[in-house]
């Protein structure tokens, strides 16, 4: 395996677990694709480092588990933003 992707993996995996960030998130950060990220934290990670990768392992677990929560909150925040929208009356 090349040196920069082991020093992106283990970047990634520091950045997961510090900010416990999402794979959406860190692939944004890293300007890489989400599979990329996944591939590096869940197949490349245990190889070079396998405490850190458990740490990420449990981030990820704990983000997979929040999922539904956060989909559920941001479709209630639009149709707020919506019908606040919708409430507003134009002067004339």
């Amino acid at each position: 395996m090349k040196d920069y992707i082991e020093e992106r993996a283990v970047s990634i995996a520091d950045y997961i677990i510090e900010t416990n960030a999402t794979v959406r998130q860190a692939a944004k950060k890293f300007s890489v694709s989400k599979s990329t990220v996944h591939k590096d934290v869940a197949d490349r990670l245990p190889h070079i480092n396998p405490s850190l990768a458990s740490q990420v392992r449990h981030v990820l677990d704990v983000n997979k588990s929040e999922r539904h929560i956060r989909g559920g909150m941001a479709t209630r925040e639009k149709y707020q933003h919506l019908m606040q929208e919708c409430n507003k009356v134009p002067n004339m």
